[in-house]
């Protein structure tokens, strides 16, 4: 362009403004075609006049100057644009209002703006100004969006690019239908009436719609024609389908009705007497509820709710032909089949009307579904098709079901999970994918308030009444609302970890509480181990406990090593009976099948079951790691089929802590919130902790399954406990413990196995006394250290060895770090003084059962 502008100034050339405009031309990227252009017009040019070749040129450089400056302002203002188009139609809407509204104040310009859209629009000019101002406003506000790009596979734009596009059209069809509308309630003057008639009426505008409507469909028919040109716009830029609007109208209008006729059904009840089945019937989604969506992302939805399986308490009337309150703790007991050599048992357990229950709980279903509808639309967003194929709403979170669009792959989605948790404005959400069993992958929020789980909606429900084993324990409901029960005897051994605060404290008290309702002393005893000396104090003076809550770290280790003998004393009774495991035992005993041996020898007892309970394994670790360890690790390996449980909880999920010998033995794991994925990798060994939501959240993982259930664990108050508590020692007021359970020499009687070196005391001890003192006395060097290397046990456990010489006249007192002192000779050991492994406390193997050590006799 600028060459042929500048080719009809041959001549000129070899000046100096033909000289920068050829260094011009000359620096483009294609110099020959300037230069071929510039000779074409110097062969034109002598067959024009002089005057003529300078007349043309002026104007093709006043044309380049304006060109130039064009482009200038363009590049000036880019960026820009859309803020100067806001602001001028601001700046219109600003002097239109001055006009229409303020008369005189808009001046001549305001006035004549304001007649012009008078004419225009009519009396809709009013609306002019703030439609001009909202439109500015949007421009400034806004952004260009860029072009849409096709499907790479179909060639077609997408629909979501159209928004814009629908949303125009729509309001198009807003104003048509608006002003025609407007035209017909204004007498519908024609084209040709005067100005002042088409200002006060529709206008131009407005005529130019409804006149040619009206003649050809009259009134009626073009007042039919409007309204449904005005929905159409409302549909478009609402962006809504008929039915969805249909269906929310709907739903506005049963809600608004719903309390008033709740009311009226509320009155005819009770003038006949129908409170029970106005309390079976609900207007809401109860917990646990199963919403089925068979339509997608528009359809309707087909709800399929479970009854809650416990309703809330009965009516009054019902109550008064039942017994006295007493017997409302009959349908709690075992129903077991006792034998003739059974004596039936005066232990009573705890009334059910000691725990709170909350009853049932529900939830509103439409605002569940629209968060369903909110999360389809928030994965369409980021490119995922979906389809929203059912719901299941849980007591903490609700897991929405999808079914993923052809070719989107599941990785997809997980990948997503902070997006979705963005989109959903919630701290974090999990995902289940895929759902075990079906097609399709599940998304858990977290509902807007959670339902309150209690233990004695638990232990009420028909799962708790069809358990008959002692050691089967409230945990709490699971996402499908249904009450979960734990069976420790099945599990057999239970590690509960989770951050401080989590709901581990809750779940042991849930736990305890269970038992101490559905089992007597004869059936289960326990060990509390509590080294915080907080947590489990409320458990003392019970009759079920063998030895009083341990709370010093170092007499934890000793009751464990008890249990490890009591373990080895079991079996050699099992051995001898021939029985394999303590329910064939048991029942035997319950039927008087067990004899003695030897006529007129003591019956054989009753084993109860024994559960172990440790609040804070971390604690025991840091003081005897080795002993600890490896009793846990013995008692998991060998103490199922004696019936001797475990349930380890920690708030250090770490593996110093829980080490992979202790998990492999143990096998079931309830984990709760953790701060990392690596802590929820410790306790589960996979993700999915880190993303629970606290207060009770857990997700439990069993020996046969390696996908973890989510549940929302069982809460029970400090005064329902101590209401429990207090029942049961009404009953045994005075409790005598085994005070060998927490003492390191291990004088349990019968103690005929073998310890394995995993415990303090029993025959083992007795091999390693005997070994010490002879290493001692014939040294003459009293060295924890030297008991430590030659021995091959722990520093504690050769630190208590030292403290047995020392009680055994072996060695003298501690002298700080220096040796202590031998006080025997090498003959006073030859010649047996010492007596180091005698035992004189033993008793037969027979004798009786530890775990049933001075259980008190019950009130008649």
């Amino acid at each position: 362009m600028t060459a042929t502008s500048r080719s009809p100034r041959p001549a000129g050339r070899g000046r100096s403004g033909g000289g920068r405009s050829g260094s011009g031309s000359g620096s483009r990227p294609k110099p020959s075609g300037t230069r071929a252009g510039a000779s074409r017009s110097t062969k034109k040019a002598p067959a024009k006049g002089k005057g003529t070749a300078k007349g043309r040129s002026s104007a093709p450089v006043g044309d380049t100057t304006l060109v130039k400056v064009a482009k200038a302002t363009s590049r000036a203002t880019e960026g820009h644009r859309a803020d100067l188009a806001g602001l001028a139609l601001l700046l219109l809407a600003l002097i239109t209002a001055f006009g229409v509204y303020g008369g005189d104040l808009g001046g001549p310009v305001g006035r004549a703006v304001a007649r012009g859209f008078g004419l225009l629009v009519g009396s809709a000019r009013v609306l002019v100004p703030p439609a001009l101002a909202v439109a500015g406003g949007l421009l400034i506000r806004g952004r260009t969006a860029p072009p849409p790009e096709p499907d790479p596979e179909t060639g077609e734009i997408p629909l979501e690019a159209h928004g814009p596009a629908r949303r125009a059209l729509g309001v198009l069809l807003l104003v048509v239908a608006g002003l025609g509308l407007l035209h017909l309630a204004t007498g519908s003057p024609s084209l040709d009436a005067p100005g002042d008639e088409l200002v006060d009426a529709a206008g131009f505008l407005g005529a130019a719609i409804g006149e040619p409507l009206t003649a050809l469909l009259a009134t009626g028919g073009a007042l039919a024609v409007l309204l449904l040109v005005l929905v159409a716009g409302v549909v478009l830029v609402a962006d809504l389908t008929l039915r969805t609007a249909g269906r929310g109208a709907a739903s506005a209008v049963t809600s608004a009705a719903r309390p008033a006729l709740r009311s009226v059904r509320k009155g005819f009840a009770s003038l006949f007497h129908l409170d029970r089945e106005l309390a079976e019937e609900g207007g809401e989604v109860p917990m646990g509820g199963v919403v089925d969506l068979t339509d997608g992302a528009t359809g309707g939805a087909i709800y399929d709710f479970e009854d809650e399986p416990d309703p809330p308490a009965p009516a009054p009337r019902p109550r008064r032909k039942k017994a006295p309150p007493e017997p409302v703790a009959e349908p709690e007991q075992l129903e077991i089949d006792l034998g003739p050599g059974a004596a039936p048992s005066a232990w009573k357990l705890p009334p059910a009307k000691v725990l709170t229950r909350v009853g049932a709980q529900s939830v509103d279903r439409k605002a569940v579904e629209e968060v369903g509808r909110h999360l389809e639309h928030a994965l369409a967003e980021h490119g995922v098709e979906t389809r929203l194929s059912g719901m299941t709403v849980g007591p903490t979170v609700t897991r929405y079901e999808l079914e993923l669009g052809p070719g989107v792959k599941v990785a997809r989605v997980t990948s997503l999970h902070r997006d979705i948790a963005y989109a959903m404005a919630t701290p974090d959400v999990r995902i289940l994918a895929p759902i075990p069993g079906k097609q399709a992958i599940g998304v858990e929020i977290p509902n807007a308030s959670k339902q309150l789980v209690t233990v004695g909606d638990i232990l009420a429900s028909p799962e708790a009444r069809a358990a008959r084993h002692p050691l089967e324990v409230a945990v709490g409901r699971d996402i499908d609302g249904q009450a979960v029960m734990a069976a420790l005897a099945s599990m057999p051994h239970v590690l509960i970890a989770g951050a401080t605060g989590a709901g581990k404290s809750s779940c042991i008290n849930s736990l305890l509480t269970s038992v101490l309702m559905r089992a007597t002393p004869e059936q289960v005893r326990m060990i509390l181990v509590d080294p915080k000396q907080v947590e489990m104090g409320q458990y003392n003076r019970l009759p079920h406990l063998l030895t009083e809550v341990v709370t010093d770290p170092k007499k934890a280790a000793n009751a464990l090593a008890w249990a490890v003998r009591e373990m080895e004393r079991r079996y050699d009774l099992l051995a001898n009976v021939g029985f394999r495991d303590i329910t064939g035992y048991n029942a035997a005993h319950d039927k008087g099948l067990l004899q003695p041996e030897v006529p007129g020898d003591p019956e054989l007892p009753r084993l109860p079951f024994i559960l172990v309970v440790i609040d804070e394994l971390a604690d025991l670790m840091m003081v005897a790691a080795r002993d600890v360890e490896e009793s846990i690790t013995r008692i998991a390996q060998k103490a199922r089929a004696v019936g001797i449980h475990l349930v380890i909880a920690t708030q250090r999920p770490s593996v110093n802590v829980i080490t992979g010998l202790i998990k492999a033995n143990v096998p079931s794991r309830w984990a709760f919130a953790v701060s990392s994925s690596t802590d929820s990798r410790v306790i589960l060994d996979q993700q999915g902790a880190e993303r629970l939501l606290g207060k009770g959240d857990m997700l439990l993982m069993g020996p046969s399954s390696s996908v973890p259930q989510r549940v929302q664990g069982s809460w029970v108050t400090e005064e329902e406990v101590r209401q429990v508590v207090a029942h049961w020692r009404r009953q045994a007021p005075e409790v005598t413990y085994d005070e060998t359970v927490q003492t390191d020499e291990g004088g349990t009687p019968g103690s005929s196995g073998s310890g394995g070196g995993g415990a303090a005391g029993g025959d083992d001890d007795d091999d390693l006394l005997a070994q010490a003192t002879e290493l001692v006395v014939r040294s003459q060097l009293g060295s924890t250290s030297m008991l430590q290397r030659k021995l091959k046990v722990g520093f504690a456990r050769a630190g208590r060895i030292m403290d047995l010489l020392e009680q055994r006249g072996v060695v003298g007192p501690s002298v700080g770090s220096k040796a202590r002192a031998v006080l025997m000779t090498v003959d006073e050991l030859d010649g047996g003084g010492g007596g180091a492994g005698a035992d004189p406390d033993a008793v037969p193997a027979d004798a009786g059962s530890a775990g049933v050590a001075t259980a008190p006799d019950p009130p008649a």
